[in-house]
């Protein structure tokens, strides 16, 4: 049986360790990327995407929690939400999952006809694969785990819309990790560095991950962990989240296997 891998432990004075709650299974991150690619995900690679994942809804369940601790509440509810997105913009991820809930209706724009009308979505086609919306209650288990590390809980609707938008940042997480290997690196992403104005730029990261990674070797036919990690700069676009995501992904597959 190969062992998992250690996770260094992280305190805080409210929240349970993040480091120590593995909620996403690296067979549940398998089976994502089987609905995307029929590429080999190694080991490294499964637990890298479940790492980044986790950090990635740990602040999005973060940003909600305070949100609703301005109000002497521990059940997280929808418009905790949209109050941690609003404040985070870093945390607006998995958008493809707005146009599925009602809690980002209003966000993504309702349409009216001539009568004014609001005009229904339109209804999902049939797919021999599951969509990341139509899988997103894969995720449940692995969000109240999460919710429970950070000292509170939720309405359905607010678990649901995390269930979503999990399973949509993974399954985007899963396409751009197998365009890096079919591309062979990062081939459409720069860099943007910001200043202030009369303020000297910042000299260049040498260890900037979108540079380091925009070549990769190895075969075709594996997503690796190096291929996460870039397809994790092209999901977040700098910012504290992305280097704490990178950097907790490294940690957390520091002792697994390349298989």
């Amino acid at each position: 049986m190969p062992a998992q891998p250690t996770r260094p432990e992280r305190s805080g004075p409210e929240t349970a360790s993040v480091m120590d709650v593995p909620p996403f299974k690296p067979s549940l991150v398998k089976a994502v990327f089987r609905d995307v690619t029929s590429m080999h995900v190694s080991r490294s690679a499964a637990w890298a995407a479940a790492s980044v994942t986790r950090t990635v809804l740990t602040e999005i369940i973060e940003g909600a929690r305070r949100a609703a601790a301005e109000e002497a509440r521990r059940k997280l509810v929808p418009r905790d939400l949209l109050s941690a997105i609003d404040r985070n913009v870093e945390v607006e991820v998995g958008s493809k999952w707005y146009d599925h809930s009602p809690t980002f209706r209003g966000l993504t724009g309702v349409l009216y006809d001539a009568e004014g009308v609001i005009v229904p979505s339109r209804k999902r086609s049939g797919s021999r694969r599951p969509s990341a919306v139509v899988g997103a209650h894969r995720f449940e288990a692995g969000v109240k785990k999460l919710l429970r590390s950070q000292g509170v809980t939720a309405v359905p609707a607010m678990v649901r819309d995390l269930d979503g938008i999990a399973s949509v940042f993974l399954t985007d997480l899963a396409r751009d990790a197998a365009m890096v290997v079919r591309e062979g690196g990062v081939k459409r992403f720069g860099t943007v560095t910001l200043a202030m104005p009369g303020e000297p730029a910042p000299p260049p990261l040498l260890k900037d991950p979108l540079l380091a990674l925009s070549t990769r070797r190895g075969d075709g036919r594996t997503i690796g962990r190096e291929d996460i990690l870039a397809a994790t700069t092209m999901q977040l676009f700098g910012g504290n989240l992305r280097q704490r995501a990178l950097t907790e992904a490294r940690e957390a597959t520091q002792n697994t296997s390349a298989g």
